[in-house]
């Protein structure tokens, strides 16, 4: 799509989400590797002449973000706006939709616009082009017993008698994600229909069906239930969907751009990235995959401690973030710092030796009939891998004695 605009005359835009600034990786420090992503969003926008930047939410980690990481966050924005585009985002589950949202109606006219009120979700943000306007809308993360209330205020005084109520009477709040996003949406057409604007573009935080997570999102199932249809998008130009941290596409139409970096270990094998999309003047719309840049990679590595330590197969992953599972029979003394060695970036270590089949019994059971002596050495085994040797025996009895002395 790089192409001059003399070109192409269509809209374009950057889909993005689920920054999580503020978030390290079992303690690693990642704010480096999010500074360089957003170095390179920004020179992307600005090479790409994009109209708007749309962060489907997730902008923080956390509700209370660390000052670095607001700092970090502001200067992006600051930035983007210098390139000339427009940036659109909503809050996610992680975000605190009230602290995000702080003082929008004023960062609005600067070209920011955070959209973090449900019951403003249908106003939208208007982008013009040689074929007309675009309407973009952001639907923050929609918290059923929270979101609700609001946003069903707002659609009875925009229309009094919807869902067959009597004019004047509370509407009934739906249970459930599915239920709420299927309100967003059916406010939405209604407000792109009056508007008479056929270019719609809708930016959501939710899981939707056929989508595929990882382990690092954080559940937000209602009554078991955590996905929402995809056919409660219908019709929308564009969808740009946060939430899952996979970049993936549901429908031509509708994309997870996924998080920009890899946050747990279950993304080690993805493929980070955002989506450059363009709008036709019919609607239409085509997307572009834009890698985003890499930083460090994550590698799951199993087997014993010196085969770890001294193999040649293992050196194009010394610089990488390690999961280690260690094979050995009994569990090495040190192994971290023996590993740390080689792999100054291990961060997890997990010992499962080989040829031991799990106990399947429960506690009662495997410490019924047995004295306290028995029970100590079975842990020290399990733990260790080898049973405790005479003298390490001789220690733990002499250990229980000193306590029922001390008890008596």
């Amino acid at each position: 799509m790089s192409v001059g605009l003399a070109m192409v005359r269509a809209m374009r835009f950057l889909h993005t989400s689920d920054w999580h600034l503020g978030r390290s990786l079992h303690r690693a420090d990642l704010r480096d590797a999010q500074a360089r992503f957003l170095d390179h969003l920004i020179e992307t926008a600005r090479t790409e002449r994009a109209a708007a930047v749309l962060v489907a939410g997730d902008i923080y980690d956390r509700a209370i973000p660390p000052v670095d990481a607001v700092a970090l966050c502001e200067d992006a924005l600051v930035r983007l706006r210098e390139t000339g585009t427009r940036v659109v985002l909503i809050s996610g589950n992680h975000d605190s939709a009230g602290r995000l949202g702080f003082s929008s109606a004023l960062i609005d006219a600067a070209g920011v616009h955070l959209r973090t009120r449900p019951a403003k979700l249908a106003e939208p943000v208007l982008l013009n082009d040689d074929h007309g306007p675009v309407a973009v809308y952001g639907v923050p993360y929609l918290e059923p017993a929270v979101g609700l209330p609001a946003l069903h205020a707002a659609a009875a005084a925009l229309d009094p008698t919807a869902g067959g109520q009597e004019a004047g009477q509370p509407m009934p709040r739906p249970r459930g994600h599915a239920a709420a996003i299927g309100a967003a949406t059916d406010w939405i057409r209604a407000d792109a229909a009056a508007r008479g604007i056929t270019r719609t573009v809708v930016i959501a935080h939710t899981w939707v069906a056929g989508g595929r997570p990882c382990d690092s999102e954080r559940d937000i199932s209602v009554g078991g239930i955590g996905h929402v249809p995809l056919a409660l998008f219908d019709g929308f130009s564009y969808v740009a969907l946060g939430h899952l941290h996979g970049q993936q596409t549901l429908a031509e139409n509708t994309r997870y751009s996924g998080s920009p970096l890899p946050y747990s270990f279950s993304e080690a094998r993805h493929k980070k990235g955002s989506w450059l999309v363009e709008v036709g003047a019919d609607g239409k719309t085509r997307a572009e995959r834009v890698p985003a840049p890499g930083y460090r990679r994550l590698t799951v590595l199993t087997g014993r401690v010196d085969e770890l330590l001294t193999s040649p197969a293992y050196t194009d992953h010394e610089a990488d973030f390690l999961a280690v599972t260690l094979t050995d029979t009994a569990r090495p003394e040190a192994a971290m710092d023996r590993l740390r060695r080689r792999f100054p970036h291990i961060l997890t270590l997990e010992f499962k030796p080989e040829g031991v089949a799990a106990d399947g019994r429960s506690y009662r059971e495997k410490v019924r009939g047995r004295d306290d002596l028995t029970v100590a050495a079975a842990f020290v085994e399990h733990v260790r891998g080898t049973p405790p040797t005479g003298a390490e025996n001789a220690l733990l009895a002499g250990a229980f004695e000193a306590v029922r002395e001390e008890a008596c």
